[in-house]
């Protein structure tokens, strides 16, 4: 800032002038075509500056992905044709060469799959069977993180059950883990808000269900006995959305 004679001239560089590029509205190119091959990953995603890439996507796993939303969130309503029983890959491309997140190539996606695949959807709530993710009498059986340390996550198969290990890792990705063995939406109602390590592992719901072994680990047991937590029979209001439209995708 400088004053001449009185007067108050405020200096702006021409880098504070400079305002961040806006987003596109859609992509430039995109092709979307029928995955030919191995399910070798399920609705991967991979990007690179403005180039992104979904492969091996269903119906449910492309609405899920464009929308950021959980499994159990997305319903087809009766008035929607069914989805087809397609993998897709998708190859797409946004103007410019500036990068993008994951959630803007998501909106991206959105705009996408309303054009080529005629994608209509309304939001609505409902209230669906959960178990809460709670702290157990003795409490947490789990470490906090050390401030350095970062993310990392991995799963394996140990005899009949099934594991997975994560290291600077909050609630909301242990009850998503969770989720995976039980038969209901599992939501984090412990109120610890850090990022923690830890290991959860237990014998599979179809197992357990159709060739019960004595030694099998129900998610339930794990949970309290590995973890320290509890998971508890509830009901909550969950929003939802409802695919009112859906085709198979147009040409190229």
């Amino acid at each position: 800032m400088i004053r001449l004679s009185g007067a108050t001239i405020l200096l702006v560089s021409s880098a504070a002038l400079a305002q961040p590029a806006p987003v596109p509205s859609a992509f430039e190119v995109a092709s979307v075509k029928i995955h030919d091959g191995p399910r070798y990953t399920i609705c991967g995603f991979s990007s690179s500056g403005p180039r992104a890439t979904w492969l091996v996507c269903t119906a449910y796993g492309l609405v899920i992905e464009a929308y950021g939303l959980k499994n159990y969130q997305v319903s087809f309503s009766s008035l929607a044709q069914r989805p087809d029983e397609n993998d897709y890959d998708i190859f797409a491309k946004a103007e410019g060469d500036a990068p993008l997140t994951r959630n803007q190539f998501r909106q991206l996606l959105q705009q996408l799959l309303a054009e080529r695949f005629s994608l209509k959807t309304h939001h609505q709530m409902k209230e669906m069977p959960v178990y809460a993710l709670v702290i157990g009498k003795g409490g947490p059986k789990f470490k906090e993180s050390a401030a350095d340390a970062q993310f990392s996550g991995f799963g394996g198969v140990n005899g009949r059950n099934q594991y997975m290990k994560c290291t600077k890792a909050d609630m909301e990705h242990l009850a998503d883990t969770i989720q995976g063995f039980a038969d209901r939406p599992v939501m984090d109602r412990t109120g610890l808000k850090g990022y923690y390590d830890w290991r959860v592992e237990a014998t599979s719901q179809f197992r357990i269900n159709n060739n019960p072994d004595l030694n099998d680990i129900s998610i339930f047991t794990a949970v309290q006995d590995q973890l320290g937590l509890k998971l508890e029979p509830a009901k909550e209001m969950i929003e939802i959305l409802v695919v009112d439209h859906w085709e198979k995708p147009s040409a190229n």
